[in-house]
């Protein structure tokens, strides 16, 4: 299977504090891939890395073998191919759900109005919320606010889909109904990398995962290899807090 993500020797500096010191990661297509460690070891900046919303100081990303680093690389196409769902939704206020998933096809990718709606109503039934299409935000729970984040990132047809936290700023209840959409997408064979620290998940829908500690990859294995069976002190140690 071809790599669809490789990131070579990441390095960023925010003046003294290094948030990535020399990561390298290859994950493969249709490959969930989850990032766990500690507040500060690297795993969002990693991660904002990959579509760019974070420049690196040093070391190379690729996308399909497209380089996403090079200045030159059209950072609007690598944002159009590569799907983001931060911990805050991100939504916008003033458009009914509906809108907040077509602006993007409509304004960007050109697509017509008829067969971009057409294809959010698609992306809400799957994430088991079209009864909400003509709903604003303001009118959604935090979760049902999280899955048209998820619809609206997928109505560009990513070839990566990129989690930060999705589910730290959800009440408890919340958590399962966007976990479900996210279990259901990696079944579909998308690649996706989590920054989560949600185990269920991990053990359902992981392949691998990545423990990260002060900017660098330390472990990483199956979910089983590595919540049950962690080689590195530095990895059992942070293990006993959250499991």
């Amino acid at each position: 299977m071809e790599n669809r993500i490789s990131i070579r020797n990441a390095v960023k500096d925010f003046g003294i504090v290094k948030a990535l010191n020399g990561a390298s990661l290859d994950i493969k297509s249709g490959e969930v891939v989850l990032i766990i460690g500690p507040s500060g070891s690297g795993k969002s900046t990693l991660l904002r890395s990959v579509n760019r919303l974070e420049v690196l100081t040093e070391g190379e990303i690729y996308i399909d073998g497209d380089s996403v680093t090079d200045p030159s690389s059209d950072i609007r196409q690598i944002r159009e191919e590569v799907g983001m769902v931060f911990q805050d939704f991100n939504l916008f206020p003033h458009l009914s759900v509906l809108d907040n998933i077509t602006v993007s096809p409509i304004k960007v990718k050109k697509e017509d109005k008829a067969s971009a709606e057409q294809n959010a109503m698609r992306l809400l039934k799957q994430v088991g919320l079209e009864e909400k299409a003509a709903s604003y935000p303001g009118e959604l729970s935090g979760g049902q606010k999280q899955r048209v984040a998820i619809a609206r990132a997928l109505a560009m047809n990513p070839k990566v889909m990129l989690f930060d936290e999705p589910t730290s700023a959800l009440d408890p209840e919340m958590v399962k109904e966007v976990l479900d959409v996210m279990q259901d997408l990696a079944k579909q064979g998308m690649t996706m990398m989590v920054v989560s620290h949600e185990m269920g998940f991990a053990r359902a829908a992981a392949d691998r995962v990545i423990f990260m500690d002060e900017g660098q990859i330390v472990e990483e294995g199956t979910p089983s290899q590595i919540f049950d069976n962690a080689r590195e002190e530095r990895t059992k140690k942070f293990l006993e807090h959250i499991l």
